[in-house]
């Protein structure tokens, strides 16, 4: 706060406001919507908690009563202007006049004689601000606005389309927003309500000229282009009509970023608050709370956050450093995965992904041998758009067995390297905290044998927050151990964190799947699958001919059913077993066969039929016959 904001002690208590009502549009280049110079002053304006916190009888802070007050004051003397609706500018006077407390109370006691009001200080403390034409009309529209049944969302919109380029000036030219894609975004179009604000933004990283270090890691940056209000949802999944707020210098937001076109963002996630704040109220992004959050502290290494806080910026150097990260067509599809080896049809894929979509929770079942984790993990990429290389860093791959626990999977206490102990974050947690910080980005837990452990033990009260209908911030629950330094810590699962489990369903060692895991998972059975599309992969080796890969294929099938009749479905046995990987040298296809069944299959059947050695013995014959 500058010398000349000095807080005056005579007058009314909104006199002391004038000044920094003044100094807060100065800060917002001489333009701002009120609830900006609210936020500007609740920031930099060293109030007592009394002052931000008291209300008067009708409910409305008294903070904002005196601001209005004091806008009306300044307006009546020149130095405020609020000729457009809901937006106060200073005047050409306004922008060279600083006023000093007695300066302030002189203007209030000029003004104050020229108009009818309460005589006393203290009555015109508590009145109701009085309101100018503008002011009264943005009152009007937010009133013919329907009032929302629930907290609104915060809508966070791309303009760049493809070969088009940026539509924001057409936007602005026609009052609406529209969805550039036909077949995406429409059902976050139809979300969209009356009432809601909307913001343009585009996201791009950067690694030079930021107001803090980064230990050479670029940093994701979302710039707020412009911020409207939705008058009108045209129904269509395509477009908006919005009100556009009158245009004002880009801003930048580091960290939190969205790169999908559409983002709706709820205030009831700390997350989400903070950056609602920033764009719709004008408020300055805290660096030192993100950089102390643990997904970003990890990847930027910072022992000590204000080492990394820096006041050499240059905000008008160009940023020649810029890469644009809008998203883009998914370079990893289902029609890839069948191309790496995957042998079901890609309808069968697409509807795997649409349930896990839906659901968040998908479970891959079947008998040993069908290629349940491979698959898992490349339904993991499709779903991230990505490579299964590329999706690495947004996938989390563990296996469940007897001994892990909770501890190991969700937090839990261990040993700090110097005879103590520290509170620390499991795999299951991590991927939390990692999809909570990236919110339009899907991550992925793949939880290999997920049977083979006991699910209700490892996920303990997050058990409950799996289900697809729970993924939203008031449904967050303290965790057993609860980190001493965050008072009220509670955890939700974000819309972005999605599980897939792997499921062998003829190990007769583990027990039936629990009911409440079963209930919170979509299931899809893997059969063996010896079918065109097998012989086809195996076919690029010459020493696979046809003749063989039919034998291959009829010995197989013939196994299966001799094995489904005995002892049921789920112990066939699956393809993979008879899946040669496309660098695997094979110089004769019966030496390859024989040797599968000799060290692979026939300690498997040996399993099965443990009391029946002769039924194996028999089963083995068959498939070497002739060979």
């Amino acid at each position: 706060m500058n010398d000349s904001t000095a807080i005056s002690t005579r007058g009314p208590r909104f006199v002391r406001y004038f000044p920094l009502v003044l100094e807060a549009l100065r800060a917002k280049g001489g333009t701002a919507r009120a609830a900006e110079v609210y936020a500007w002053i609740r920031t930099h304006g060293s109030l007592s908690e009394p002052d931000q916190e008291d209300r008067l009888a009708n409910g409305q802070p008294k903070l904002e009563n005196w601001i209005g007050w004091a806008r009306f004051y300044l307006n009546k003397k020149g130095l405020v202007a609020s000729d457009r609706r809901g937006i106060w500018t200073l005047t050409d006077v306004g922008r060279s006049h600083e006023l000093s407390p007695a300066e302030a109370y002189t203007l209030f006691r000029e003004v104050h004689a020229t108009f009818a009001s309460p005589s006393a200080d203290e009555e015109i403390d508590t009145a109701p601000a009085p309101r100018d034409e503008a002011s009264v009309a943005e009152a009007e529209m937010s009133r013919s606005l329907p009032i929302l049944p629930d907290a609104p969302i915060y809508w966070f919109v791309g303009t760049i389309w493809g070969e088009n380029g940026d539509q924001f000036g057409r936007f602005r030219d026609e009052g609406l927003w529209e969805n550039g894609y036909d077949d995406q975004f429409t059902d976050e179009v139809r979300r969209m309500r009356p009432g809601e604000r909307v913001a343009v933004k585009a996201s791009f990283v950067r690694k030079h000229n930021l107001p803090f270090a980064t230990a050479g890691q670029p940093v994701s940056v979302m710039r707020i282009k412009a911020t409207g209000t939705i008058l009108e949802n045209l129904g269509d999944g395509k477009r908006v009509r919005v009100a556009w707020d009158p245009p004002s210098a880009p801003r930048e937001w580091y960290f939190y970023t969205f790169r999908t076109t559409i983002v709706g963002v709820s205030p009831n996630d700390a997350y989400g608050e903070r950056l609602i704040a920033f764009t719709f109220l004008g408020e300055a992004q805290k660096y030192a709370y993100w950089l102390n959050e643990s997904y970003w502290a990890g990847r930027y290494q910072a022992p000590d956050v204000n080492a990394l806080l820096r006041t050499d910026v240059n905000p008008e150097a160009e940023a020649l450093d810029e890469v644009a990260a809008e998203a883009q067509a998914p370079p990893y599809t289902t029609q890839d995965i069948i191309a790496d080896g995957c042998f079901l049809p890609e309808a069968d894929l697409d509807e795997m992904l649409d349930r896990l979509r839906a659901r968040k929770n998908l479970v891959l079942q079947g008998p040993p041998g069908t290629g349940k984790t491979w698959l898992a993990k490349r339904l993991a990429a499709a779903l991230i758009g990505r490579s299964p290389l590329a999706a690495a860093n947004r996938l989390a791959v563990l296996q469940f067995h007897p001994s892990l626990s909770y501890e190991d999977f969700v937090r839990g206490w261990r040993p700090n390297g110097s005879g103590g102990l520290k509170l620390t974050d499991g795999v299951f947690l991590e991927a939390v905290t990692a999809a909570r910080s990236e919110p339009d980005t899907p991550f992925v837990v793949v939880i290999e044998e997920i049977n083979r452990g006991n699910p209700a033990q490892i996920f303990g009260e997050l058990l409950t927050l799996l289900e697809h209908d729970k993924r939203v911030p008031d449904e967050a629950i303290a965790l057993a151990y609860p980190r001493p330094d965050e008072r009220g810590e509670r955890v939700w699962l974000p819309e972005n964190l999605y599980v897939i489990g792997t499921m062998n369903i003829a190990d007769r060692s583990l027990a039936l799947v629990d009911l409440a895991l079963r209930r919170r998972f979509s299931f899809k059975t893997l059969n063996p699958h010896f079918n065109d599309a097998w012989r086809t992969w195996c076919g690029h080796h010459p020493a696979l001919t046809d003749t063989v890969l039919d034998t291959v294929a009829a010995r197989m099938e013939r196994l299966n059913g001799a094995i489904a009749q005995s002892l049921g479905e789920q112990f066939r046995i699956g393809h993979s077993y008879v899946t040669p990987s496309r660098k695997q040298v094979i110089a004769d296809g019966r030496t390859w066969f024989a040797a599968i069944v000799d060290s692979e299959l026939k300690p498997l059947l040996a399993e099965y039929f443990y009391d029946d050695p002769q039924n194996a013995d028999a089963l083995l014959a068959d498939l070497c016959a002739g060979w």
